[in-house]
């Protein structure tokens, strides 16, 4: 039931680390050329996303690794620990922009428009090929999102930088510099919050969003012959694998077996749930649902 190309999902944050590195050391290189002080920020800025690139790259590939006698569920959920770390260098670099910012307002620096234009541009154009490269499932898997909101971030940096570029260049205004790292520090910190958020969840075992216990817990009950259901539990194990438990309570002498395998074939084809584990009981509660009585339990 289960095929997870993660060979395709490391060969992928290869490509697209690799990447963004060379463009980061061009930004530096032309930065240390024209004494660009905009170029050498957004060049550190890049080689923190490089960092966070490398993490989901690494993550992708310790998912790899096979189930062991201790860590029986293999190491898949490496994918939601590496968007803590991408969330936390965003909310940092972000932070640092703004800082940046406002020490600028005093003294607004001259910059040469010209380069900050060129460079800036061709980052927009790497930038979004390599958010492309890691477009598909970034909604559902936390690792891929986190990079692609590394990325798309980075082409909003380079885009705002040429808008900037051409003021300075047409107008003179120099205050642009500052104004604008403000901006795409505020830009990239609200996503980066977003992320924190979900990957926060997703460590703590939350529900994953999206998906409604309420919902899945009432098409549980609605199955033939089951009396109540308690203990239900649903979690992520990692990038596109959910797992849940749960206690059904159902009469003796029926085919739980046949029962089971639909039941859990139906879970992922109606809520995504790959992972399910199912206890049949036959009484309508057992002793230790006391102390761990969930909302809508029965």
């Amino acid at each position: 039931m289960h095929s997870h190309d993660h060979g395709s999902a490391t060969r992928t944050f290869a490509w697209v680390t690799l990447i963004n590195l060379a463009y980061t050391a061009l930004e530096a290189g032309y930065g240390i050329a024209t004494d660009s002080l905009a170029l050498l920020s957004d060049a550190l800025h890049n080689l923190g996303d490089v960092m966070g690139l490398a993490l989901a790259w690494a993550a992708a590939a310790i998912a790899k690794r096979p189930p062991t006698e201790r860590h029986t569920y293999g190491w898949r959920r490496a994918t939601l620990l590496s968007p803590l770390a991408n969330a936390v260098l965003l909310v940092a670099f972000s932070g640092a922009l703004a800082w940046e910012a406002i020490r600028r307002f005093d003294a607004p620096p001259e910059i040469p428009a010209l380069p900050v234009i060129v460079v800036a541009a061709l980052g927009i154009g790497v930038n979004l090929g390599a958010a492309w490269l890691v477009r598909e499932g970034h909604a559902h898997d936390l690792n891929r999102r986190g990079a692609f909101l590394h990325l798309m971030a980075d082409a909003a940096v380079s885009l705002v930088a040429v808008l900037a570029g051409i003021g300075m260049l047409t107008f003179g205004w120099k205050w642009l510099d500052p104004v604008t790292g403000l901006l795409i520090g505020a830009v990239v910190a609200l996503g980066a919050f977003g992320l924190l958020r979900d990957a926060f969840d997703a460590a703590m075992d939350a529900v994953p969003r999206g998906l409604d216990r309420a919902q899945v817990h009432d098409f549980l009950v609605a199955q033939p012959g089951v009396q109540a259901v308690h203990h239900l539990h649903i979690w992520s194990l990692g990038a596109g694998e959910i797992a849940m438990t749960a206690h059904l309570v159902r009469a003796q002498g029926a085919d739980h077996d046949h029962f089971i395998d639909r039941l859990n074939h139906e879970l992922d084809e109606r809520f995504g749930i790959n992972h399910p584990t199912l206890q049949i009981e036959y009484g309508a509660a057992c002793a230790h649902d006391l102390h761990d009585r969930a909302p809508h339990a029965h």
